[in-house]
């Protein structure tokens, strides 16, 4: 009967026990093997166990730290200094061993309370740490940047490394100082009360025990307002004028944060004279002690003092008296946002540009156009090379190859994979897993072409046929840009037609990366991982197969290396026998002193910086899925402190592949950013800071800002090499005209090497006095073109939609040329054609099937213009053929 009584119990307990074996097999221990066996399979075990022991290694530390601090003093309170008998108790026999008694009794069963709490306490004030671990890791292996701020004269690494985990710290510790300092006073009331036969006093030993917590407690406030001092290096009140301390901010804020620290400093002396003082100790002292501690925080919330400061001192002479304060921003954000490399050139326009025609036009130049947009060109290659419906392009882009005697301008694309455009019925488990497991090849034409005709290709179709050279003997791409799901390779199924009708290239997946499944009890693991119970009954699947996970080359980065945040542009690169993703990874803080913050979501998410360096690029192979990390920016203090704490995933960028150095670019989210940046920081004096008047934007057209773009061009730098780059025109404030372009490559003009890597900006800032159109003016000049005008007309009547592309702008010799293509989109297909291309100098305006004979019907526009200025030429429409 008892047994059958103690059976729901049992029963109970069985449900509750299988049920947590189940969520910790499946969330802890499944999880945890696969991506053990995850970072095995791409040589970054070591890595692995690392980045866990650093996690439990900080936390666990601090548990100890706390719980040995809560537990010493408890037992230090309850066992010495806790109990106060009168001597009459001590002298009588019975009644002494009746205190002991119960004293023992009370002290073995408090330790037991003792222990859990203070296991309790440690591990709530051990979370915080736990959760930002990794703040932990840039405090030890952190080194000195060289740089000093301002204010304060400390290295700025100490604001990037160690101000956050101080700001932690101090507020872990003043919290466990306070409650051990509550809770060890509770002890000793509840000892003082509940122990009979105690003296009415409290015992100098607990007077001296809680003292002495009250003085950690005190100078733990004390150290939180020394903290609170760099606090005002992030402050706003001048936004947005200016980002970091103000004039109130060091005049008036940090005296007070020095007034409040001698006022607690009094307060707490008068406290603890109040304690141990026999004679003339007294309440009031205490009481106005803290009046005056309160009354100067209180100063800091009242706006008053600050408001007429600001009116009568500030604002009458802003930039005497914030002039130091701007300056601080200036020079911080420069920095900051690596704009100290900059370089700028006084751009002379010539307003007669014959002469830079002649020089300027031969066939070389115009082989490095980009007349074709990738948001345009995107649909061609689609409909083109698609070729199969399971093959798509997630994007186009763009890069240069030595092709026929010099550099060229290409647009390349990968063809990837994408099961989602098969019919519903074929996206079954075997073909998504096991069949349509891959991308194939990819495709390369030119960034210049003529208009009117089709497509020039580079590479193109399954058999990636090529008259320029390019050649891939692995060109299956099984790691991409597109949502990939997992995949086993190689299986058993029959899989020659997918990627071609060729055998010589339908082959299977012969890398040994990837996780091994060598028995079936992993099958039966991963069947539980993925929830798919097809992979442990699968008889396709063998003991050669590997799982492939993390495809998608952004997760598969972030996974592996979280602390970095990625752009949102990676891009293909064709080696010597596969394909490669370059991926630009940076390294963040929102701790850099007096730095402006960024406004806008530059990367992969969210993210609140204000400072930013691009320093890691990465490699992903995207046949195999190796990745690889180089340092670009070895003086970066972030990176080096994390090379240091992970020896052997970082290389140096010389460890780079020649062929892939060839290839490196500047990265295109972070020139927007800075540009954005420059736009109001080039003006480096407090004076012309303030008074903003040479501000730049973005060039708009049509109200759509002209973003970066490539183009591969030679600018007399480097003996006639043609370098990659990225242009940004922009235009003063609420203006059209043009006031600079701004070029960014990585090739070091010292060298003049391809595979060298420096990279720079260099601004050609135009005159004032001289009008340069800007792409909004040149846009309206097109439109005002009576035979442009007119041909548009046309088109559309035929049923076609006409759209301008891209402007690109580009200093050529002491002017500025503009060239736009024109597509026509047919109704039904939407797939875009290049129809024309407009070339525009000055107010000149042509337009025609190929970009070199609209230069040479320019160039004869402003010779006739020059033998006869008087004629009015103001535009010419194409020549008939």
């Amino acid at each position: 009967m008892r047994n059958r009584k103690l059976l729901p119990a049992l029963a109970g307990a069985t449900i509750i026990g299988a049920i947590v074996l189940y969520v910790a097999f499946y969330f802890v221990f499944l999880d945890f093997f696969v991506d053990l066996w995850w970072f095995r399979s791409l040589d970054f075990e070591a890595y692995f166990w690392l980045r866990i022991l650093y996690r439990f290694i900080f936390s666990g530390a601090v548990t100890i730290f706390f719980f040995a601090i809560f537990m010493f003093h408890f037992w230090i309170a309850s066992h010495y200094l806790g109990l106060n008998p009168p001597d009459e108790v001590l002298l009588d026999d019975r009644k002494r061993r009746r205190f002991q008694r119960f004293t023992d009794v009370f002290l073995a069963g408090s330790i037991k309370v003792y222990s859990v709490i203070s296991l309790v306490l440690a591990i709530a004030i051990a979370i915080p740490f736990y959760l930002q671990w990794e703040d932990a890791l840039l405090f030890f292996f952190g080194s000195s940047s060289g740089i000093e701020d301002p204010v304060y004269n400390n290295d700025i690494s100490f604001y990037l490394f160690s101000y956050p985990i101080y700001m932690l710290i101090q507020k872990e510790l003043l919290t466990s100082a306070v409650v051990g300092l509550v809770a060890t006073g509770m002890l000793y009331w509840m000892e003082h009360v509940f122990i009979p036969n105690q003296g009415k006093e409290f015992p100098l030993g607990a007077k001296i025990h809680l003292s002495v917590l009250f003085v950690f407690v005190a100078l733990f406030v004390v150290w939180g307002f020394l903290l609170d001092r760099f606090s005002l290096l992030y402050g706003s009140l001048r936004e947005p004028v200016f980002f970091g301390p103000s004039f109130i901010d060091l005049r008036y804020n940090l005296p007070l944060i020095w007034l409040a620290i001698v006022a607690f400093l009094l307060f707490a002396g008068s406290v603890v004279f109040y304690v141990f003082a026999e004679r003339h100790r007294s309440k009031l002292q205490v009481f106005l002690a803290f009046v005056g501690f309160l009354a100067i925080q209180s100063l800091q919330s009242v706006e008053f003092m600050p408001r007429l400061i600001d009116k009568f001192i500030v604002k009458p002479n802003f930039t005497r008296t914030e002039g130091p304060s701007m300056r601080y921003n200036i020079d911080a954000t420069m920095a900051a946002y690596d704009l100290n490399n900059i370089d700028t050139v006084n751009f002379t326009v010539n307003l007669d540009a014959t002469k830079d025609i002649e020089q300027w036009a031969n066939q070389k130049n115009f082989e490095n156009i980009p007349v074709w947009d990738r948001e345009y060109l995107i649909d061609s290659y689609k409909q083109l090379q698609g070729i199969r419906p399971y093959y798509t392009f997630p994007t186009v882009d763009e890069d240069r190859y030595f092709i026929r005697g010099h550099y060229q301008q290409v647009n390349l694309a990968a063809r990837e994979a994408n099961v989602g455009n098969l019919n519903k019925e074929a996206q079954n488990w075997e073909n998504t897993h096991l069949r349509y497991t891959h991308g194939y090849g990819a495709v390369i034409s030119p960034a210049a072409q003529d208009a009117d005709i089709p497509i020039v290709w580079y590479l193109r179709d399954l058999n990636l046929s090529s008259n320029v050279g390019f050649s891939v003997k692995y060109p299956d791409i099984y790691y991409g840009l597109e949502d990939y799901k997992y995949a086993i390779v190689p299986n058993k199924l029959v899989t020659q037609n997918i990627s071609s009708t060729e055998p010589e290239i339908s082959r299977d997946y012969l890398d040994n990366t990837g996780v091994p499944i060598p028995s079936y009890f992993r099958k039966l693991l991963f069947a539980f991982h993925f929830r798919d119970e097809k992979i442990f009954f699968s008889p396709n699947i063998s003991t050669d197969s590997t799982l492939l996970i993390r495809r998608n080359i952004a997760e598969r980065i972030a996974t592996l290396t979280p602390f970095l945040h990625l752009d949102k542009d990676p891009y293909l690169v064709v080696g010597n026998d596969r394909f490669y993703w370059i991926q630009d990874a940076y390294t963040l803080s929102n701790m850099y002193p007096a730095a402006k913050p960024a406004a806008d979501d530059f990367l992969d998410g969210s993210q609140k910086f204000n400072y930013i360096r691009n320093s890691v690029k990465v490699v992903v192979d995207a046949y195999n899925g190796n990745v690889d990390y180089y340092i670009a920016d070895p003086k970066d203090p972030i990176i080096a402190a994390y090379s240091r704490a992970y020896p052997g995933v970082f290389n140096k960028l010389d460890e780079m592949p020649k062929h892939l150095q060839a290839h490196l670019r500047y990265p295109r989210d972070l020139y927007y950013m800075q540009m954005k940046i420059f736009a109001k920081y080039h003006q480096n004096t407090p004076e012309a800071f303030y008074e903003q008047a040479e501000t730049w934007q973005y060039a708009s057209v049509g109200g759509e800002p002209v973003l970066p773009y490539f183009i591969t061009m030679n600018f007399e730098r480097c003996n006639g090499m043609e370098e990659f780059v990225m242009v940004n025109p922009m235009t003063p404030v609420n203006s059209n005209n043009l006031s600079m372009v701004g070029i960014a490559g990585t090739m070091d003009h010292q060298l003049c090497d391809p595979n060298s890597y420096k990279p720079g900006i260099t601004i050609f800032k135009f005159p004032k006095e001289v009008q340069v159109n800007g792409p909004a003016q040149v846009n309206a000049l097109i439109d005002q073109n009576p035979d442009i005008a007119a041909q548009f007309t046309l088109w559309n009547q035929q049923g076609a939609e006409v759209k301008k592309g891209r402007m690109v702008i580009l200093p050529m010799g002491n002017s500025i040329l503009y060239v736009q293509p024109i597509y026509m989109l047919a109704t039904k297909t939407k797939m875009p054609e290049l129809a024309r291309v407009i070339v525009s100098i000055g107010n000149q305006v042509v337009m025609d099937r190929t970009l070199l004979a609209a230069f040479n019907r320019l160039k004869d526009l402003f010779i006739r213009g020059a033998k006869h200025p008087s004629s009015g030429i103001t535009g010419a429409t194409e020549s008939q053929p």
